[in-house]
């Protein structure tokens, strides 16, 4: 929010409010404008992570993918098998981690959303009790004008209709001032009610996958681990780069 209350270049420079209920109200005001940045932020925050979620799987995928389109993996069967059974585990993590998303999607991300939604409506609030307060002023200025001259027929009716539109002005900053100064605390107040739900859900759906991934990806790990021919590949491995660093390269 970039409304700024303290902004009156063309009002009068008295004031028809005291410093002090400006200075609280400008307070409010700093609180709505931090809140709003905040909120903006964790929106922009949450997307982004979930789009991180999102690639993550995808490039694991792309690299077993690769794998098994690569000549080594198709004309070693142990590999291939291996690398197969990653590939299965990566669908079932893709699963939770698509189900991960869709949760923080509605429990996390459209609620903050809604949020920001609220901040336009109390920037064209503030704006209008600005608006109001220096409608107000103006006609105070105006009687405190037609009160310093001579008290002619012609000045005691225009001091009259200043007067009248000063009750008027002021009934229309009152009631505008009187409402945001309470909705104002109340809302802010409410932040935390409103969005620790919100951090709650986030906090369990991240257990609840993660614990899913390490289940998945243990299973995988025990699976290579009691592949009947995984230690001759291994020992087959290492003496073929054994053997490649044996290598000499002689120039005629």
């Amino acid at each position: 929010m970039s409304w700024n209350i303290f902004n009156r270049h063309s009002a009068p420079k008295k004031s028809v409010i005291s410093r002090t209920t400006e200075r609280e109200f400008g307070r409010e005001v700093r609180r709505v404008d931090s809140l709003d940045e905040t909120s903006k932020k964790l929106y922009k925050d949450t997307k982004r992570w979930m789009e991180s979620n999102s690639a993550l799987s995808n490039s694991e995928h792309k690299i077993t993918q690769d794998l098994l389109t690569n000549p080594l993996c198709q004309t070693e069967a142990q590999l291939n098998t291996m690398v197969t059974e990653w590939e299965r585990a990566i669908e079932k993590e893709s699963f939770h981690s698509k189900e991960l998303n869709n949760v923080v999607q509605k429990t996390m991300a459209d609620p903050v959303k809604r949020l920001n939604t609220i901040f336009p409506s109390i920037q064209a609030a503030l704006k209008k009790r600005e608006q109001s307060l220096q409608e107000y002023q103006k006609s105070q200025a105006k009687v405190e004008k037609h009160q310093s001259r001579e008290r002619t027929g012609q000045n005691v009716v225009k001091l009259d209709l200043s007067r009248k539109a000063v009750e008027r002005t002021k009934a229309d900053f009152d009631s505008q001032n009187q409402a945001l100064s309470e909705d104002l605390p109340k809302f802010i107040d409410g932040r935390i009610e409103y969005i620790q739900p919100c951090l709650e859900s986030l906090i369990k759906t991240q257990v609840s996958y993660n614990s899913e991934a390490l289940k998945i990806y243990s299973e995988l790990e025990d699976q290579w681990k009691t592949s009947k021919n995984l230690s001759d590949m291994k020992s087959c491995h290492h003496q073929t780069l054994s053997e490649i660093k044996a290598l000499s390269i002689t120039v005629d």
